[in-house]
């Protein structure tokens, strides 16, 4: 029978230590032998330090033991589900951390209507700078990010020379949209899976939003339009520029370039512990 020891808390690595993210897909993941293997269908096999990873995203095709999904709890690594090449997130299991220090931070902050509005009034300056964002009221702030990426959207439009007739998608009848508007609302679900799959494993509640307010993702939201202008917005464009007719392959594909080339994965982590400083 497989025996994986559970390793002292205090050997563990903390979470800003550890190893990036794995990414598996079409395969099994299993404990054999006192360690965690993984089990490709093209029959590579892996034993993965579990102890060292920041997590352990699973794709398409992969099933875990219930032994593996243990020693994993055990060593605080976090396990993801998530679409295909990362781009979607559908659930998540233990966070990285010892203790839920982020999150009482996060519900303290979210509670406290002056510090609620300050990290709001932070996540504003990153579009509108630090004075700006110190002058206006959270209502007036609103308001200017709906014009400043509305007129984002046209000078996008004109640099990649696509037609751009406004923001206009039915989520009842997806087919009515044109093709610009269905790829950005593909690159956003895509870079709001990168966005949540961070936001969890770091500890934080994605439901509590300090701008947005609604629905269980509004902190989601809110970190995912910091990252926007320079992500998923440019990859739309440029993927109806290149082919009209993509379905979303082209998009994924530019969308996964331009994260790569921002360091988005080693960028937001930092962001996010800025904006509770």
């Amino acid at each position: 029978m497989p025996v994986f020891e559970k390793p002292p808390l205090e050997t563990l690595s903390p979470a800003r230590d550890r190893w990036t993210p794995i990414y598996l897909e079409h395969g099994r993941l299993e404990v054999d032998d006192s360690s965690v293997k993984w089990i490709g269908a093209d029959m590579t096999v892996l034993r993965l330090p579990v102890a060292t990873l920041s997590a352990i995203l699973l794709g398409p095709g992969t099933t875990v033991t219930h032994a593996a999904v243990k020693a994993c709890a055990d060593c605080n690594t976090p396990v993801c589900w998530i679409g295909e090449d990362g781009m979607r997130f559908y659930s998540f299991g233990v966070t990285p951390n010892h203790d839920n220090e982020r999150a009482r931070r996060h519900a303290a902050c979210w509670a406290d209507r002056k510090r609620r509005e300050a990290i709001a009034r932070r996540m504003f300056s990153r579009r509108f700078g630090e004075e700006l964002a110190q002058e206006r009221t959270v209502r007036e702030l609103r308001g200017m990010e709906g014009l400043r990426v509305r007129t984002l959207y046209a000078e996008l439009g004109l640099k990649y020379g696509v037609t751009w007739k406004g923001r206009n998608y039915d989520k009842s009848n997806w087919d009515l949209a044109d093709n610009i508007n269905r790829a950005i609302s593909a690159a956003n679900a895509s870079l709001y899976a990168l966005c949540c799959a961070v936001v969890c494993t770091m500890g934080y509640i994605p439901s509590l939003g300090m701008i947005h307010d609604s629905g269980p993702l509004a902190f989601v939201y809110d970190v995912a339009d910091l990252y926007k202008e320079s992500t998923s917005f440019p990859a739309a464009f440029q993927a109806i520029a290149a082919d009209p007719r993509d379905r979303g392959d082209l998009v994924r594909k530019l969308l996964k370039e331009r994260i790569e080339q921002e360091r988005l994965l080693q960028r937001m982590p930092e962001d996010l512990e800025e904006l509770f400083r």
